[in-house]
């Protein structure tokens, strides 16, 4: 099918870095793998291709290939065309959510700190930059975007293996119209961990939002929110971490205030978030002592400021933190008692108060980005998937055992879809096929979630509904009851103080101790009443519970609720095309260019890369079934377009006859076809472009004609107004039409290259630019809507490309800098750009179309009209070279003989001489509407335009197009880049610091950071070691004329100057079909019949 390089067309400019699809690693073996991204890590490559599966590995700093170049360069691009990137995989997935009309959905997968959050940002920077849309459009994908640093604040914090994980997970739905225009959106969240709001690991934070808002808060709200020095709050001090390295979390302060406001968030809601945020920091100050065998609050100041904050009475405060109302049943009557607590159940109800406001307050900023952007009805949709990363820190709880079985389910979801289900597919289509041996984690995900035979969840709720009280009890008893049910499964050992588990990536061991409390996840109904009794109606909200309803049957708990919440996300992802990010974190310390080959080795192992390269390289690239592969690309063949009326695998194998696609490059399946490599799929979509692109051509080119001539008559009129009165006109030239490109730029990719992408051509054609010396040489002028483009050619003197020809920027004018032209009053063509540097003599025959593109170029950007001098004498500024070099140049224009022009230097003067034109005051006649012209038609109103003398007519000097382009570097450089509460409750003091906030006797900054290594792959690792062309021929051309019809050959170059205008380069041979008394003759070259100058020919 042709090679690959054939596809990847910038591959030489970048820099090579190992391969770039590991698909073509030589050797497929663990140790091969982790070398190549070594090799392009440490190059600064961070991301990899399996096939259509990215590997992204976490460079830990700011990579220079996110710009706006970039995404211009990936947009509309093939997957293989530009090196491996992000974007190449999410224009992927929006391309094909158009065309084939199906969900797209991308899972972003790894351990903590392997870059999942950024990865998902860039998506969705990257959809937000490619679709278009209004006002209404605009602000859903401002509220995509702010939603990002608003559910951070609330939803990540440090960890010792990430200084911004995301501590939920969330699943983003950007919804689009059927013209691909986001116009709506979703997001799901998953299991926040609340317990971080009151207890945090050794060198870890709280919540992001807690420190932002200590150093952002303005003065006014450091007053209303009691605001004080960190170490003063107790749900603060614990881990003796403040501050993160290059997090300013003043800046961030202000832009998650700034995306609530984005996001439609109420000024006077947001200030009860800020309280109900600086209340929970309030609220873990109360402590209490023992007294008597209950608690009692340790100072009853610190009841105060919470009470404000919530708005809620201090004295029920104190009420419902140290005691329990509980309903007592007998005879059939229920009786209401108040129960005192001790100190350890008053601190795990105070602890429970701050957890449910902290996740309610969560839940609602979610559902009000929802609000936000919801729409009636779903159309099509992009799922990004961002969920916080398999993690073993030093003590692992039942937040990491929840967090870690999400991540296994996920990996079980990439094993279904790339290993097993794949390989299944080949047998059911009767593909021949060798099976892959891999490790399926099924079996772990069956032990945690079974019902039967019981799995870990199911015993863990059974021990919940039973337990009474907080204590060591339940959690023992669990510890005895998994011993009895999984104790005997390979993936489950059990240890004095919890059990371990062989998941995908190693062993966690996991501490039973709280497990129970935390899955159970009850928040009694005094708290409730508590909230509900807030003089704030935002809080009120937060509590809608209806505590008359007597609830019947067991309460669901946190495990069943992930259990309940991972399934549905499963079963959703399933129902769309997914594709898939692998995250890879390279080291634990955090910095750029730190390798780690054990732990990069680890991953490479668990992830399974070596398996899915082994069946990416055995398998097909590409499969689909017949009907929609039919759909897609019958538009090659007459026979399948519009529609294929014959059996649907005919039709199939017709269409790839008709490509000739070599037999072993596909198979036939039952009811799809398999295409083996990347390149042939390609080629197909390659002629499919070429197919649409030449139907849109044809209708362009109806359209422009049909528009062209009815702007005609008011093109010419604003044309020649410029020149009206103040300069003769050529015979030749005041009828014409124009064209705009008269150098073909949509096949010159030599001058290409010099333009933006997708940067607009005004005004193209061949110049004459005279030097100091009045030497004249060839210039391709370009004008785009800001700069001219003047580009000239010269031999290479050096290197493998010594002796070709090469197109170089001769200059590139500003056209905002450009304050004048100069022409003379005479029929000639000269004109003189004036700039404050230098000037520019210049000669072209269509200069009044390049001046009235100017002048309306000019007015768009400076607002102001283009200075124009008609004058006999000009004089010009020429460039400084050297020591001398500078000063001024001047041309007179005297009246002479003929239409040609006589040039006279002499020094630093040139006298042009010429015959009288038309008068200054001619205007271009009126034209009626073209008819098609044959044979019989009248021939055009305009006079054919004289032979040119010496040089080629209008066209440029002929040389190879075959030179390549200048060789650009693909990765740009890095760039561098609420009103005060009015509440009824006084406002207390702050308690003084120091008082009775109990920090955590000493942090040991040396504790034990075994946990932190890479950890041991048990069982499943042990399984999972048990456990790699042409193009289509020509088509046959037109039959070849009959010898009898007469043939002329071109003696000048002519570029048609309409569109039934023919062109030709010298020496071609073209039919003579029509001989015109008006000079204008009808000819055929290539198929194409048109009219041009016969003084431009000679008969053969």
């Amino acid at each position: 099918m042709g090679s690959r390089d054939k596809y990847h067309w910038q591959s030489h400019n970048v820099k090579q870095s190992g391969v770039d699809d590991m698909v073509l690693l030589s050797k497929i073996t663990e140790d091969a793998i982790v070398e190549n991204l070594k090799k392009r890590y440490l190059d600064d490559y961070i991301f990899t291709y399996i096939g259509t599966v990215l590997i992204s590995i976490n460079p830990f700093k700011q990579m220079p290939y996110f710009t706006d170049r970039e995404v211009e360069i990936y947009q509309g691009a093939a997957q293989y065309e530009n090196p491996p990137h992000i974007y190449a995989l999410t224009d992927n997935m929006y391309r094909n959510m158009l065309i084939d009309a199906e969900n797209q959905c991308v899972i972003i997968s790894g351990e903590s700190g392997a870059g999942k959050t950024v990865a998902a940002k860039y998506i969705m920077g990257y959809v937000s930059k490619v679709s278009g849309g209004g006002s209404k459009v605009q602000h859903v994908k401002d509220i995509i975007l702010q939603s990002n640093p608003l559910l951070e604040a609330f939803g990540n914090a440090k960890t010792v293996r990430n200084n911004n994980s995301s501590r939920f997970g969330k699943y983003v739905e950007i919804q689009f119209s059927r013209g691909g225009e986001p116009d709506g959106g979703k997001i799901s969240n998953f299991l926040l961990e609340k317990s971080r709001v009151v207890n945090q690991n050794e060198n870890e934070r709280n919540f992001h939002i807690y420190y932002q808002l200590l150093e952002g808060a303005s003065r006014e709200q450091i007053e209303n929110l009691g605001i004080a020095d960190p170490t003063y709050y107790f749900y603060l001090n614990q881990s003796g971490t403040y501050k993160v390295d290059g997090t300013d979390d003043k800046k961030e302060f202000a832009e998650t205030m700034n995306a609530m406001q984005v996001i439609g968030i109420p000024s006077e809601v947001q200030v009860i978030v800020l309280h109900i945020v600086a209340g929970i920091l309030h609220l873990g100050n109360i402590s209490f002592m023992e007294v008597g065998n209950y608690a009692e609050v340790e100072n009853e100041a610190h009841l105060a400021f919470p009470a404000f904050l919530l708005g809620i009475n201090e004295m029920k405060l104190r009420e419902k933190v140290t005691s329990r109302k509980m309903d007592s049943k007998w005879g059939g009557k229920t009786e209401s008692i108040n129960m005192t607590l001790n100190v350890q159940q008053a601190g795990y109800t105070r602890d429970a108060l701050a957890k449910a406001l902290y996740a309610r307050l969560f839940d609602y900023l979610v559902d009000a980005v929802n609000k936000a952007m919801q729409k009636p009805h779903e159309e099509y949709s992009i799922g990004v998937l961002d969920i916080y990363g398999f993690e073993i820190f030093q003590r692992n709880g039942f937040e990491q055992f929840c967090i870690n079985f999400v991540n296994e389910k996920l990996q079980q979801i990439f094993i279904e879809l790339t290993l097993k289900a794949e390989q299944e597919e080949y047998v059911q289509e009767g593909i021949k096929w060798t099976p892959i041996e891999y490790f399926n984690n099924k079996v772990v995900c069956d032990l945690i979630e079974n019902k039967s035979p019981p799995g870990i969840m199911c015993v863990l709720d059974d021990v919940c509904a039973t337990m009474h009280a907080t204590g060591e009890g339940a959690d023992s008893t669990l510890l005895q009851k998994l011993q009895a049910a999984v104790g005997g499964h390979n993936h489950f050992n059990s240890y004095n103080q919890g059990f371990i588990i062989h998941h995908y990536a190693g062993k966690v061991s996991y501490d039973v101790n709280g497990c129970c409390e935390r899955n159970r996840d009850v928040l009694f109904t005094d708290l409730i009443e508590l909230m509900q009794s807030s003089e704030h109606r935002f809080i009120q909200s937060l509590f809608p519970d209806n505590l008359q309803n007597e609830k019947k049957g067991r309460p669901t708990t946190a495990s069943t609720k992930i259990k309940k919440q991972a399934n549905d996300l499963v079963s959703r992802l399933m129902k769309c095309t997914p594709h898939y990010i692998r995250c890879i974190k390279p080291n634990e310390t955090k910095k750029p260019r730190d390798w780690e080959e054990s732990r990069a080795k680890h991953q490479v192992e668990y992830l399974g890369l070596k398996e899915n390269i082994r069946v990416r390289r055995a398998g097909f690239a590409f499969r689909r079934a017949f009907p929609k592969f039919i759909q897609r690309y019958a538009i090659l063949t007459p026979e399948t377009w519009p529609r294929w009326s014959g059996d649907e695998r005919q039709g199939t194998q017709h269409l790839l006859r008709s490509v000739n696609m070599d037999s072993d490059q596909y198979q036939m399946g039952k009811n799809k076809i398999f295409i083996k490599n990347p390149e042939s799929l390609f080629l197909l979509e390659e002629m499919r472009e070429r197919k649409f692109d030449r139907f849109a051509r044809v209708i362009q080119k109806a359209w422009r004609k049909y528009i062209a001539w009815r702007k005609y008559e008011e093109m010419r009129e604003e044309a020649s107004s410029i020149l009206y009165n103040f300069k003769e006109r050529r015979r030749n030239s005041i009828n014409r039409n124009f064209v705009g490109d008269y150098l073909g730029i949509e096949d010159r990719p030599e001058l290409q290259q010099f333009l933006g992408k997708r940067e607009r051509v005004d005004f193209a054609d061949s110049v004459t630019k005279f030097d100091r010396r009045f030497k004249g040489i060839k210039r391709d002028l370009i004008l785009s809507p800001k700069y001219i483009y003047l580009i000239g050619r010269e031999k290479v003197k050096k290197g493998p490309e010594k002796g070709q020809i090469k197109e170089i920027l001769k200059r590139k004018i500003d056209i905002q800098n450009i304050t004048g032209v100069s022409l003379s009053t005479k029929q000639d063509d000269f004109l003189v750009l004036h700039e404050p540097e230098y000037d520019s003599l210049l000669e072209s025959i269509f200069k009044t179309e390049l001046l009235s593109l100017l002048c309306k170029r000019t007015e768009e950007l400076t607002h102001q009209k283009l200075k124009l001098n008609f004058s006999d004498t000009i004089q010009f500024k020429i460039k400084k070279e050297g020591w001398g070099g500078g000063g001024s140049r001047n041309i007179v224009f005297s009246r002479g003989q003929g239409e040609l022009v006589t040039m006279k230097p002499a020094g630093k003067a040139l006298t042009i001489t010429i015959g009288d034109g038309l008068p200054k005051n001619s205007k271009p006649t009126k034209k009626g509407v073209p008819q098609n012209r044959g044979f019989g038609k009248i021939s055009p109103a305009r006079s054919a335009p004289p032979a040119p003398s010496g040089r080629c007519g209008n066209g440029a000097p002929r040389f190879s197009r075959d030179s390549q382009m200048s060789r650009e570097q693909m990765y740009s450089k890095p760039m561098k880049n609420p009103a005060k509460s009015r509440i009824g409750l006084e406002m207390p003091s702050l308690p003084k610091q120091g008082a009775t906030t109990k920090a955590r006797k000493s942090v040991n900054i040396n504790a034990n950071m075994e946990f932190m290594k890479v950890p041991d792959e048990g069982v499943a690792g042990i399984q999972r070691r048990r456990s790699i062309s042409q193009r289509p021929l020509p088509a046959v051309g037109r039959p070849k004329p009959q010898p009898r019809t007469p043939k002329c050959r071109a003696l000048y170059q002519y570029t048609g100057q309409d569109m039934d205008e023919l062109s030709f380069d010298v020496n071609d041979v073209m039919d003579l079909l029509l001989e015109d008394p008006s000079g204008w003759w009808k000819g055929r070259l290539r198929g194409k019949e048109g009219l041009f100058p016969g003084n431009y020919v000679e008969k053969i």
